[in-house]
């Protein structure tokens, strides 16, 4: 039996995928939080319905919001009701296959989401989505 003459190296633990695997995942949920800031400062309730089965969604490209005070945002940006008439038909002609989904204040009149919705639909849009949140059935 042979006799080690020289003591054997001992094993390096390369960490360098693991920390750029690490990086990624850090910048990853960096950039998903700064997206989800948008959404959680609209001072917007949505109407609550209970319902088991799971809405449909809309192609959910353009989003309007219809606040209580009667201000309406489309993508975020005021606008007024001929303005989104105008708007929401210029993309029409853009895209045939546009959708909208309106979001209204559920405390806010209807009649101001039925002026939007008469909008859309003089705007030539068919694809209609309202978004509700759903509760817990009450027995």
């Amino acid at each position: 039996m042979p006799l080690k003459t020289h003591p054997d190296e001992q094993p390096v633990l390369n960490l360098t995928a693991m920390l750029d695997v690490m990086f990624l995942l850090i910048i990853f949920f960096v950039l998903n939080t700064k997206f989800l800031d948008d959404e959680r400062q609209i001072n917007l309730q949505v109407p609550q319905v209970t319902d088991q089965n799971k809405l449909a969604g809309a192609a959910q490209q353009k989003t309007i919001n219809v606040y209580r005070d009667g201000s309406i945002t489309l993508d975020q940006a005021s606008v007024t009701l001929p303005e989104l008439t105008a708007r929401l038909a210029s993309a029409r002609g853009q895209s045939k296959t546009l959708g909208v989904l309106v979001r209204g204040d559920g405390h806010g009149e209807l009649q101001q989401v039925a002026d939007v919705l008469n909008a859309c639909k003089q705007a030539g849009v068919s694809d209609l989505a309202v978004s509700v949140r759903l509760t817990p059935m009450r027995k």
